[in-house]
C-alpha cells in the first residue's frame, strides 16, 4: 500500500508540475488579452450583474449560481492552502497567489460564458452544461473525435473526483475539526452531517443553492470580519506585512525563526498552486452550476462566474494571508490549519474557535457544492436514472470519510483535478474566439 501511495505521489507531482501551473495560467492569460483585460476592467459591473434579478430561463438566481460554487470553492484551500503555500514559498506567495487569481477570472468568465451558451435540457427539463457539454456542443461541430473523447473524460474525472476531494475529504476534515476544538468523536460528526447533507440533497439543485446562498455569505462575514478586525487591531503592521510580500516576490525569503526560506521559484510554485487549488479557475467545476441560472445572456453569468474568483482569492485569501503575516506566526514552525489558527489566536482570545468553525462551515459547504458537480457528471454519462443512487452513495459516504486515514484518498483525488483541467483547458482554447466575439457584440450593444 504504501509503493501504491509513494506511486500517487510521483503521479501528482508530475500533474501538479509547472507543466500544469504553465498551461492554466498561460490559458488564463490568453482568455485574459483576448478579452482585452475586460474582467479586469468590469468588477463593478460582474458585483452588479451578480446581485440583479434573475431575466431568464434557469434552475437557480444568478446569485445562488454564485453562493453554489463559492460553497464548492471556499474551503480548505483559504485557510489551510493559503498557510501552506506561505509556510513553503514565503510571503512573496500570496503576490502569485493574487496574479494566478486575476488571470483566473478570465479563465471562470469563460467557463461560466460557455456553460450558458451550450447548456442543453436533461429528460426531466432542467437546465445543464458545463465543460462536457460545451465540449459536446461546442467542441463537437468543429472537432466531434475530438469531442467524443473529452467530454466522457472530463465527466469521469469529475464524478471520480467528487467522491475524493469533495466528500469523503471534506467529511474527514470537518470531523477532525470538531474532534480537536471540540472534543466531538469523528463517527458523531459523521453521521450528523450524513444526516443534514441528505436532506439537503432530497430537494435537488433549488435546495443546495437556497443553503449555499444563506450559509455562504455567513461563513464569509464571520471569517473575513474576524480578520478585519485582526488587521484593524494589527494595523500598524500592515505596511511592513505587504512590504514582505511585494520584496519576496521578487528576491528570496531568508530563513528566520521556524521559517526555512524560500527562493522566488517556490513563492511562484506554491502561489500558483494554493491559488489554483483555493478558486478553481481552469478545472470547470464551476461551470457546472452557472449554466443552471436564470439567464439567457452567457456574457451576464460570466460576469457573476469571475466574480467567484475575486471573492475567493483577491478578498478570503489576501484576509488569511495578512493576518498570518502580520502576526508573525509565518515564522514559525506551524503549518497548515494550526499556522491560521495561532495567527487568529494571537489577537483574538476566541481567534482559534473562529478558524475551527469556519473551517467546519466552509468543508460542509463544499460538501454541498460538489454533491452537485458529481451528480452532473453521472447524469451526463448514465442520464438522469443515476440520480438516486448516486445521491444515496454519496451521503453513505460521509461517515465512512469522517473516520478514516484519507492520505491516499487526497493523492487519488488532488490528481483527478488535474485531469479535469487537462478537457477543460482544451476546450477554452478552442472556443476561446466564439467567447470574444460573444463578449465584444454585448459590450458593443451596451455601449
Amino acid at each position: 500500500m504504501q509503493a501504491f501511495q509513494d506511486f500517487v505521489g510521483q503521479i501528482n507531482d508530475l500533474l501538479w508540475g509547472w507543466p500544469m501551473l504553465i498551461a492554466i495560467g498561460g490559458v488564463g492569460l490568453y482568455l485574459t488579452i483576448g478579452l482585452r483585460f475586460m474582467p479586469w476592467r468590469k468588477i463593478p459591473e460582474g458585483f452588479a450583474t451578480s446581485f440583479a434579478p434573475s431575466r431568464g430561463k434557469g434552475e437557480i438566481s444568478p446569485f445562488q449560481a454564485l453562493a453554489t460554487a463559492l460553497a464548492a470553492t471556499v474551503g480548505t484551500g483559504n485557510i489551510v492552502g493559503v498557510a501552506t503555500a506561505i509556510y513553503w514559498g514565503g510571503p512573496g506567495a500570496l503576490f502569485y497567489m493574487w496574479v494566478i487569481a486575476f488571470i483566473g477570472m478570465a479563465t471562470k468568465y469563460s467557463e461560466a460564458v460557455c456553460a450558458v451558451a451550450y447548456r442543453e435540457k436533461d429528460a426531466l427539463g432542467n437546465f445543464v452544461g458545463g465543460p462536457m457539454y460545451y465540449i459536446k456542443n461546442g467542441v463537437g461541430p468543429k472537432f466531434p473525435k475530438l469531442a467524443m473523447v473529452l467530454a466522457p473524460a472530463f465527466a469521469i474525472f469529475t464524478a471520480f473526483a467528487g467522491f475524493g476531494i469533495g466528500n469523503t475529504v471534506q467529511a474527514n476534515s470537518v470531523a477532525k475539526v470538531m474532534e480537536s476544538s471540540f472534543g466531538v468523536p469523528t463517527i458523531a460528526t459523521g453521521l450528523f452531517v450524513m444526516v443534514t447533507v441528505g436532506l439537503v440533497l432530497v430537494g435537488g439543485l433549488k435546495r443546495i443553492a437556497e443553503v449555499a446562498s444563506a450559509l455562504v455569505p455567513t461563513m464569509i462575514v464571520i471569517y473575513v470580519g474576524s480578520g478585519i478586525a485582526i488587521l484593524a487591531a494589527n494595523y500598524a503592521a500592515l505596511p511592513g506585512a505587504f512590504e514582505l510580500i511585494f520584496k519576496h516576490a521578487f528576491t528570496p525569503a531568508a530563513a528566520e525563526g521556524g521559517f526555512l526560506g524560500a527562493t522566488v521559484v517556490m513563492a511562484i510554485r506554491w502561489g500558483f498552486a494554493r491559488g489554483i487549488f483555493s478558486n478553481e479557475a481552469g478545472l470547470g467545476s464551476a461551470a457546472i452550476v452557472h449554466a443552471a441560472a436564470k439567464t439567457n445572456n452567457p456574457i451576464e453569468q460570466g460576469l457573476v462566474g469571475m466574480i467567484g474568483v475575486f471573492i475567493d482569492t483577491i478578498v478570503v485569501c489576501t484576509i488569511t494571508g495578512l493576518v498570518i503575516i502580520t502576526s508573525g506566526v509565518w515564522t514559525s514552525s506551524a503549518n497548515g490549519p494550526a499556522m491560521t489558527a495561532d495567527a487568529f489566536q494571537a489577537t483574538l482570545g476566541f481567534g482559534g474557535t473562529v478558524v475551527a468553525i469556519s473551517l467546519a462551515l466552509f468543508t460542509y459547504t463544499t460538501l454541498l457544492g460538489w454533491s452537485y458537480y458529481g451528480e452532473r457528471a453521472l447524469v451526463f454519462l448514465f442520464g438522469v436514472k443515476a440520480i438516486m443512487p448516486y445521491r444515496i452513495i454519496w451521503v453513505l459516504l460521509i461517515p465512512i470519510g469522517a473516520t478514516m486515514s484519507l492520505d491516499l484518498v487526497w493523492g487519488i483525488a488532488d490528481a483527478l483535478n488535474a485531469m479535469m483541467a487537462i478537457p477543460n483547458l482544451i476546450a477554452l482554447i478552442i472556443l476561446a474566439p466564439a467567447v470574444f466575439a460573444m463578449t465584444r457584440n454585448y459590450w458593443n450593444k451596451e455601449g
